[in-house]
């Protein structure tokens, strides 16, 4: 997700686990609308590793396996809900359905634990815990979002437009003139701490990838939806938040540049 709420109005979002279970609803269109991940990312985290056996916690549609797919690692996944199963399955991904918390590997053990977009939905102990449990010795954890500011400007008429519609929605994205990678230091920080607390791992080294992106009216408007708890929004209101982003998007020359940055962690096992 590209907007993201604020860590006054919503610091602990595994409390929330319905929206995290709600992505499902429109499967189709957060495989077809969010952003992918660099492969640089990919060859990253899996330098070094002897083997390429990789668990994807939360692997949707398999979006944040592809390019450890591409990197050359078996990479199979688990995920809460279903309807976003089927699709990771239709790439060829195996993927066990259930709360990566309690979800029974069977005895499978891994080389590396990825999360993308997903793990401020997991309760940060007991998630690095049941990494550290799944993982071979020297095996690695890698945490990541993507986090992607669009041009200044238009940042600045998305706030106007959500401060105008009763979403509904306990934060207003891009209302705070706070950079969206800056807004993730508050999942970032939660999850170092959980990793710390395990006493299991390395010290967290911090992973950062910058690249761009071209996004224009229609492709933004059919991602905004997808973003998390958007999907609750009435239906009126969702119209009218679209009609004006939209015409944002037409006011700037009907597209805008989103600078995304691809943050997170990456931990070895003791």
């Amino acid at each position: 997700m590209v907007a993201l709420p604020s860590p006054a109005a919503d610091p602990v979002p595994h409390h929330h686990r319905e929206i995290a279970e709600s992505f499902g609803s429109d499967a189709a269109r957060y495989d077809r609308a969010r952003p992918h991940y660099p492969r640089a990312l990919a060859h990253a985290v899996l330098d070094g590793l002897p083997e390429k056996r990789v668990l994807d916690v939360g692997i949707g549609t398999g979006l944040s396996a592809l390019p450890f797919r591409a990197e050359g690692a078996d990479v199979v996944g688990v995920e809460v809900d279903e309807r976003m199963a089927e699709l990771a399955r239709a790439r060829g991904f195996a993927v066990g359905l259930g709360r990566f918390e309690e979800w029974d590997a069977r005895g499978a053990a891994f080389d590396a634990v990825i999360a993308g977009q997903t793990w401020h939905w997991i309760a940060p102990d007991a998630g690095a815990s049941k990494a550290a449990a799944l993982l071979h010795p020297g095996g690695r954890l890698a945490i990541f979002w993507n986090a992607g500011d669009p041009d200044p400007d238009i940042a600045a008429a998305f706030g106007e437009v959500y401060r105008s519609v009763d979403t509904g929605l306990p934060f207003t994205p891009w209302a705070a003139g706070v950079s969206a990678v800056d807004g993730y230091r508050h999942f970032l920080d939660k999850a170092t701490d959980g990793i710390r607390t395990t006493g299991a791992f390395d010290e967290p080294e911090a992973l950062r990838f910058d690249w761009q992106a071209t996004i224009t009216r229609d492709a933004w408007l059919d991602s905004v939806p997808t973003m998390g708890g958007h999907n609750r929004i009435p239906a009126d209101a969702m119209d009218a938040l679209l009609a004006g982003l939209g015409k944002a998007v037409d006011e700037h020359g009907g597209s805008f540049t989103m600078q995304y940055a691809t943050v997170g962690l990456a931990v070895a096992r003791r």
